[in-house]
Parts: structure tokens; sequence; C-alpha cells
């Protein structure tokens, strides 16, 4: 396989601009929003007279929020990411307004001063929203009331697009009034993960896949986002949110998309779009009539995960308030259209699952027997989205030496070689694509509230069932319940396969 070091790959050049982020001293600024830019900054991509704008509450000034933003960037980046002259200028692109974005009697002449210095008025303007997902409508409004928003501005809405379906709209809605489509881009950061884009390739561009990806090849499709931790601190948040709504509504159902969607007539955004729109249209539904034989869900207790021993999700909450918030998920899917007809298509999501990873199984059916004796076993794709990025397809060759007996061997393509090749982190890639105007690897407004229009059944028979999520201990694949999901069609779990053969 021939590789290329990703910092020798052409950049494309980026006009100069403004990143105002809202929620600029928060988890998700500090984590991930920071790195993503140094390193493009690092790597020649963000030019010298860029300005990155932090705005949240706390009262600090440009060298205080610099400081915090020095030790973010040297606790999240590896040592080798860090040099001093590099961090120095990045640090001085980076400039702070203390604002409530959803006050508009907040300091936002402060803001407006600053975003018309330098000749702003030509510059590309991106208003990111790391902010709770109810405050969208109102910092839009703000934006642009304020007279901030120009005609080359974008604004980045981080998920979750709501909690349900009415919500979704709600916050569409409320965002629309005071920016066109053309100008949302909802960030799904899975859609800018290497391993994702590249099932788009792996299909369009090898015509042997090609042919081969309908139901009268394909068995069933797994999709698999499994977490070692358990909350982080993160309970307030999770516990109103769950695994449905963190990881099966947004992340999962994109991925389900990409594999399943028809060929675009481009690789234009909304050619693309179209596609995975038709796909998330074509779901059969899901509803409290028949959730008991399609879906199931967990809740971990106490176990072991990594060899040490891990408290139940519940003591893990704040309060003493019993909670039935799940932390696993596992569906059965079914796209009635031609292409995919009787096909299912498994995804799952958990916390405290005894490995992290996230990947798409394609199993291939079975064949019949012949030439070399009994039926050979399908082959697994394996699309590894992380950690070490890889595809793997198991083939039969002949065994050494007289006769024809057979041996299974992988046709691995790493995708991740980190002593040859440093493949972008999702967000850096989406950040800039924000500034650049591509759309193609952000969500659309149909996409969003078709997605919610599938969830939001499930969550009204969850809320009206009389049990709650079955109870899995740490460390475990999920519960048992799971595990019968597949059974009933004569199906197993990838790893439950592994441990049979």
């Amino acid at each position: 396989m021939h590789t290329m070091n990703a910092s020798a790959i052409p950049l494309e050049p980026v006009d100069s601009f403004d990143y105002v982020i809202f929620g600029a001293t928060g988890d998700l600024t500090m984590r991930k929003l920071l790195p993503a830019l140094y390193r493009r900054f690092a790597e020649g991509q963000v030019p010298a007279d860029a300005r990155i704008v932090g705005t949240a509450r706390s009262p600090l000034d440009d060298e205080a929020y610099r400081e915090r933003a020095r030790v973010a960037l040297r606790q999240h980046l590896r040592p080798d990411e860090i040099i001093d002259a590099t961090l120095n200028r990045f640090l001085r692109l980076v400039h702070y307004v203390s604002l409530n974005g959803a006050d508009s009697a907040g300091n936002w002449d402060g803001l407006k001063a600053l975003l018309a210095s330098n000749a702003s008025d030509e510059r590309i303007r991106v208003f990111y929203l790391a902010t709770s997902p109810d405050l969208y409508g109102d910092i839009a409004r703000n934006v642009a009331e304020k007279g901030l928003r120009s005609d080359r501005s974008r604004i980045v809405l981080e998920k979750p697009i709501g909690t349900d379906l009415e919500t979704a709209r709600k916050v569409n809605d409320g965002v629309g009034k005071h920016f066109p489509e053309n100008s949302i881009y909802r960030i799904d950061h899975y859609l800018g993960k290497e391993a994702v884009q590249n099932i788009i390739a792996l299909r369009f561009a090898n015509p042997m896949l090609e042919r081969m990806w309908d139901r009268e090849s394909i068995e069933y499709v797994q999709i698999t986002a499994a977490e070692t931790v358990g909350l982080e601190g993160r309970g307030g948040y999770y516990d109103g949110s769950g695994a449905l709504r963190d990881m099966i509504q947004n992340h999962l159902l994109q991925v389900l998309t990409v594999v399943a969607m028809e060929r675009p007539s481009s690789l234009d955004a909304d050619a693309l779009r179209d596609e995975k729109v038709r796909v998330l249209k074509s779901l059969k539904p899901l509803d409290p009539r028949n959730l008991g034989e399609n879906v199931a869900r967990g809740q971990y207790v106490q176990g072991n995960t990594g060899g040490k021993p891990v408290p139940a999700y519940r003591e893990e909450l704040p309060g003493e308030a019993p909670s039935n918030t799940e932390t696993f998920v596992a569906l059965k899917a079914e796209i009635d259209n031609a292409r995919w007809r009787g096909v299912p298509f498994y995804l799952r999501s958990g916390k405290r699952m005894p490995e992290k990873l996230t990947e798409v199984v394609v199993q291939f059916r079975a064949g019949e027997p012949g030439l070399f004796g009994e039926a050979r076993p399908g082959s697994r794709l394996v699309i590894r989205v992380q950690p070490n990025e890889s595809v793997t397809l198991p083939l039969f060759v002949k065994h050494p030496g007289n006769g024809f007996g057979l041996d299974e061997v992988d046709a691995l393509s790493p995708l991740g070689q980190p002593e040859r090749i440093r493949y972008r982190d999702s967000y850096e890639g989406l950040m800039l694509d924000a500034v650049k105007g591509s759309p193609a690897l952000f969500v659309r407004k149909d996409e969003t509230e078709a997605a919610w229009e599938w969830v939001t059944p499930i969550l009204e028979g969850w809320r009206n069932a009389a049990d709650g999520p079955d109870a899995y201990e740490a460390g475990t694949w999920g519960p048992e319940s799971a595990r019968e999901l597949l059974r009933r069609s004569g199906h197993r779990w990838v790893e439950d396969v592994a441990a049979w053969a």
C-alpha cells in the first residue's frame, strides 16, 4: 500500500478568517477545538492574520485566556507536537471577550469592536456554538441583530441538535430565522473521520465491491461504537441524554447512511446528503409495538474494566435519585428499499465495554458447497474507524504443499500508521471546512430531522414502558438481551462469532 505522510499532502489554502467560539472556556473547546486549530496552524494552513476569538461568561482578558489555552494545548497535544515558538505565535492569534451569547444586553459592543478592526468586513467569519443547544437560537439572533453576520459568515452547531423531533425543529427554526441554510454547518465529528469517509471510496471506487453491495451478497451489517469509560464527570449531561441520543441518533445513523446510500450523482455536498436522507426516510419505523423484538437497552452495574473495579452507573451519578437512563443500546434497523430489503443493520453503542472501538462489519453471505467440499463461510469486511484505522477482508488461499487444503488470510490495509502518517483529528478538517464553505461533511437540516423522526418513537416507547434498562456488568459487551436480539435472526455479534470459531 502506498501512503503519504499527512504533512506532505498539499494543503488547500484558506482565506483570512475570524473564528468566534461561544463556550470558549468549556471542555470541548479546550480538548478539541483549540488543539485542532493549533495543528492546522502548525502545518501552515491557518493564515498568520487569522483571529480566534473566545467568548464565555468568565471575566477574563486576552492574556488570562491565552494562559488557559496554553495549559490546555500542553495537556491535549502530544509532546512532540508542541514547539514553543509555534505555540507562542499561535496564541497571538487568540483573543477573548467576556460575553453571555444568549443575553442581548451583554458585551456585544466589545466583540463588535474587535471584529470590526483589521478590515474584518472582507474576512470570513465563523461562529462556532460550543454551548448548550437550547441557547443556539438566542445566540444566532444576537449575532444577526448586533450586525455581526456578514455575507461571508457561517454558523457551526455542535450536536446534539435537540433531544427529540420537536426540540430539533425548534433549534433548526430558531437558527434558521437568522442564518440561511447554506451557511448553517451542523457538525458530526464522525463524518470527519478518515475511515468513515473511506467507506465512500471503498464502495464506489472498487467495482468488485460496488457490484456486491446489496441484499444478494450481504447477509447483515454491524456498526459498533464501544467505550471503556463511564461518565467522566459528565453525569449531569449524560443522564439527561443516554446512549440513544448521545451516539445512535447522530453518529451511528450517519455511519449507516454512508454504508447504505445509493451512488450519488457526484461528490457535491447536496448530492451526497440527498442520498443519505433517502436512507433515513427508508428506515422501517420502530415504535412501542415492535421495540421488544428490535431494541435492547442496558445500564452497567459494578464490574471490572481494564483490570480495575469500577462502580455502577447509578453510583457515579451525583445525588441519590435512581436513574433509568440507558448506557447501552443495541437495535436492529431495516431499510425498506430494493437494495437492502431484508438485510438487518445492527447498531450498538455502550459505556464500560471491554475495549474502546468503533467499527463497521459487513458480513457477506456464505458460499455453496462445491469444489472444495463444505460451504465456505462468507467473508467479513471489517472497517475499523478507531483505534488504529484499518480495512480487513479475509480471503481463502491454497495451503502450501500438495493437495488443495485452504488457509484463511487477511487482506489488511492499515489506514493509520503513526510512524509514517498522521491522520488528522476529525475536528481539524471540519473546522476549516466551515471556513472554506465546504458543507459535504456536515449534516443538513432535513437529515437531522429525519434521524430524529425515526428515533423519537423509541424514546416515547421507553418512556411509557413498565420496565427499565437491563443490567449488564461493567467490562462486558452489554446485557443478554443484546445477544438475543441477533439470535432471533440466526446471527451473532462479531466478538461472539470469534469466540465460537
